[in-house]
């Protein structure tokens, strides 16, 4: 788990006390697996053309997807791998109350310094709308909670950033709600529990992306909520034989959620969660 940390984020002395909440930060993943190779080529110096060979193979194997791909299907498993469809006759019924949770997903800034949802959210959006527009069409009680603060430290929280869109989608102003100091998504569980139970929602949707949901299940589980899984959309890898970038991306994005699930099932096993 150290290593993992170490190569991932940061150690903070709130991971060790289950009543405080840490950011772990797991930026940078791929530059500290860099960072690695870089310490031993320079420690190893017999070994240094092994080490050398050693990175140029691995990261070529990220960026052309042939490692991506199934690290990818690791963070995305097979159930989690359909966009949900709020039309499909196989759709979960709205029941009298309910509430749809739309996970934060990064801001990114404008170039004349506005902020902006980052790509993956806006799938997120579509399908928190077309969830809420379903529900009201079917005569309940939908509250919309958008749950992000700011991790990035940016001028806004996720949740701010995220609501004119919303707005704009034709979700209505008293149908939503800002939570807005979540970092993790153990704390999006955490936080979001309240408003849930307070609003007695009967049928309960967590909206967001394939690679994200496997580990936000397991932290609303450990809540005590079962949601139904919206899948807002589906992170594919390109195969080939030429690096690309997206590739690397999505690497990042897989190493990043597969440490985290790792992180969770540590925790609990060490009764931090």
């Amino acid at each position: 788990m150290i290593i993992a940390v170490a190569i991932g984020g940061r150690f903070t002395r709130d991971m060790l006390h289950p009543e405080k909440q840490y950011v772990t930060s797991f930026k940078l993943i791929l530059f500290g697996i860099f960072a690695l190779f870089f310490a031993l080529f320079v420690l190893w110096r017999r070994q240094r053309r092994a080490v050398a060979f050693g990175a140029v193979i691995f990261f070529w194997l990220l960026a052309a997807g042939w490692l991506t791909k199934p690290l990818l299907d690791l963070a995305q498993p097979l159930s989690y791998r359909t966009p949900y469809d709020p039309a499909s006759p196989n759709a979960t019924s709205f029941g009298p109350r309910t509430a749809i949770v739309m996970l934060g997903g990064g801001i990114d800034v404008m170039d004349d310094g506005s902020l902006a949802p980052q790509h993956d959210v806006y799938a997120r959006i579509r399908l928190s709308a077309a969830l809420h527009q379903r529900c009201v069409a079917a005569g309940g009680l939908c509250k919309v909670i958008v749950s992000g603060g700011n991790p990035q430290h940016h001028a806004a929280s996720e949740a701010d950033t995220y609501a004119p869109w919303l707005l704009r989608a034709g979700i209505t102003r008293d149908d939503l709600i800002l939570e807005n100091t979540s970092l993790t998504t153990w704390q999006n569980a955490r936080n979001v529990a309240p408003i849930v139970h307070a609003q007695r929602a009967d049928t309960l949707f967590v909206v967001t992306s394939s690679y994200h949901m496997a580990r936000a299940m397991l932290d609303f589980g450990r809540f005590g909520m079962h949601p139904v899984a919206a899948i807002s959309e589906v992170r594919h890898v390109r195969l080939g034989l030429w690096p690309r970038r997206g590739n690397l991306r999505s690497a990042e994005t897989a190493l990043h959620e597969l440490i985290g699930i790792a992180q969770f099932h540590v925790y609990v096993m060490l009764g931090w969660f």
